[in-house]
């Protein structure tokens, strides 16, 4: 067989396996949404349960190479979340996501590392690996979870916050310690520290750069088509850049989803060219995770995580204890420093939510073939994956459930759903009031129509009315939509004028800054 009809085969049977692939993700994924009984498992868990079938009969779909999830995989999960993340609740909840993402890493490392040097055969520098791995989270599931039951606003952030920032400090750890066992790098706390800012330091800037340049790019025009790719380019590009450049890609492209997420949407973008790249997000996001969290499932070999049960046990008693301890030590000391305090319900929640995922098996694979304890490092990460998806992750609506943090979410929207109709029949009617005015329409019809929606117009009015009385708290909500439409205002008038070539001073939002002073004072 020639080189060239062998290429084709190799090309043909990549291709299928990545359509197969592609087939029973999204497959399980739309079948978790549709039926009753599977909504209650968050379709990444099942993902990663039919995976686990799959890899217990033998049917491996395809190789999870560490680059398939670092530079495909990776940059859109991290941009999707970076965009839809609001920067002032995240300003608001600055400190405990920094100590989370910051010291909370560097605790999970420590602890990890040295539990698995004490209990196991582990040398201390591949168990310190062992805990960089470990010490990224991947709420996915939970966080999704968190909406559709309706917890706080406050605890999502926190959750996503965290570990948005923290796989990148994990990422970075990961690096720096990676040499050590290797016997290419000796450990020095000063170069340490260095090596770590200059990481985040390219990583950020590289994230500002290309994020303001796309902002201010947008704005002079208004094609959603070339905005929405631009986000797209923006993602992988700016992963690529920075790691390029030896900094942090998932600092990078973090940065670049807040910044065009909360400025460049709003300066750049109308409401509905943004509204069409959230759901473009919203999509890619569900996509990658369909055939992620499969994967995930389909890598398992049960032979080799059975011969590692001790070193397995160990690591998930030591992933839940150093949690524990990074949440409750580092909430504490944040209410010390905050007006607005983590209760210990909140708490609680944060601990037992941290599950492990993608990231952390990405940086596992990643270890070089060269190190002794590569398969021990793999099949400790694969085990509390494991467990933290299958455990954690299918009690954690429980937990919310026996603590009373489900909130108010089902009634908050069927709420904006009253508001968003009561809006079309008052625009309906403006309409229907211009064709009095057309000699072309009959008056009855006119008439027959204008009763018809009056009516219906009456009862969505009746029903917001009766909804306000039982639940007054519902009042904010209006409040929060008629400030975004204040904020939509100001920046689609902006981008107007620059479009017109009115105006060529880039201007950012004002309203923000003094609708945010109002409410300090």
């Amino acid at each position: 067989m020639s080189l060239e009809s062998t290429a084709d085969v190799t090309i043909k049977h990549n291709l299928e396996q990545f359509l197969v692939v592609l087939s029973v993700s999204l497959s399980v994924a739309t079948i978790s949404r549709v039926f009753s009984w599977f909504r209650q498992i968050p379709y990444t868990l099942l993902l990663v349960i039919v995976g686990l079938g799959l890899g217990f009969v033998d049917i491996r779909l395809v190789n999870l190479s560490p680059e398939l999830i670092l530079e495909i995989f990776l940059p859109p999960l991290l941009f999707e979340a970076a965009w839809n993340i609001r920067w002032r609740d995240l300003k608001d909840n600055w400190l405990p996501v920094v100590l989370f993402a910051v010291v909370g890493v560097i605790i999970s490392i420590v602890g990890i590392g040295f539990a698995l040097s004490q209990f196991t055969v582990l040398p201390l520098a591949t168990a310190l690996l062992v805990g960089a791995s470990l010490s990224a989270t991947d709420p996915v599931s939970v966080v999704a979870l968190f909406r559709e039951l309706g917890a706080s606003k406050r605890l999502t952030v926190l959750m996503e916050g965290e570990s948005l920032f923290n796989d990148g400090v994990a990422v970075v750890a990961f690096l720096l310690l990676v040499g050590i066992p290797l016997g290419v790098e000796e450990f020095s706390l000063s170069n340490t520290i260095v090596q770590f800012f200059t990481f985040v330091g390219i990583g950020t800037g590289i994230g500002c750069l290309i994020g303001f340049g796309i902002s201010y790019l947008t704005q002079r025009f208004d094609i959603p088509l070339v905005e929405q790719s631009l986000t797209l380019v923006s993602a992988y590009g700016t992963y690529l850049i920075t790691e390029e450049l030896g900094g942090s890609g998932v600092i990078g492209v973090v940065t670049v989803g807040i910044i065009l997420g909360n400025f460049g949407s709003r300066i750049g973008m109308n409401p509905r060219t943004r509204l069409l790249v959230s759901e473009f997000w919203e999509f890619l996001a569900f996509f990658v995770n369909s055939i992620v969290f499969l994967l995930i499932g389909d890598q398992i070999k049960f032979s080799s995580l059975a011969d590692n049960l001790t070193l397995i046990f160990v690591s998930i008693a030591a992933v839940v204890v150093t949690r524990l301890i990074a949440i409750f030590a580092l909430g504490s000391f944040s209410n010390i420093l905050t007006k607005d305090k983590i209760n210990i319900k909140e708490k609680t929640i944060l601990w037992w939510g941290g599950l492990r995922g993608s990231v952390s098996i990405a940086l596992a694979l990643s270890v070089p073939n060269i190190l002794e304890g590569k398969q021990d490092i793999i099949d400790a990460v694969f085990g509390v994956v494991l467990f933290t998806l299958l455990v954690q992750g299918l009690t954690t609506k429980t937990f919310l459930e026996k603590l009373d943090l489900i909130g108010d979410q089902p009634l908050r929207q069927k709420f904006s759903e009253l508001l968003a109709r009561r809006v079309a029949l008052i625009r309906v009617l403006d309409y229907i009031d211009k064709l009095d005015n057309n000699p072309e329409v009959d008056e009855e019809f006119y008439r027959y129509e204008q009763s018809l929606v009056t009516e219906e117009l009456k009862q969505v009015k009746d029903e917001i009315d009766k909804l306000i009385n039982q639940y007054p708290q519902l009042r904010s909500l209006i409040m929060e939509q008629v400030r975004e439409s204040l904020l939509d205002i100001e920046a689609e008038t902006y981008a107007e004028f620059i479009r017109a070539g009115r105006l060529n001073q880039k201007l950012s939002p004002k309203l923000q800054e003094i609708l945010t002073e109002a409410e300090e004072h």
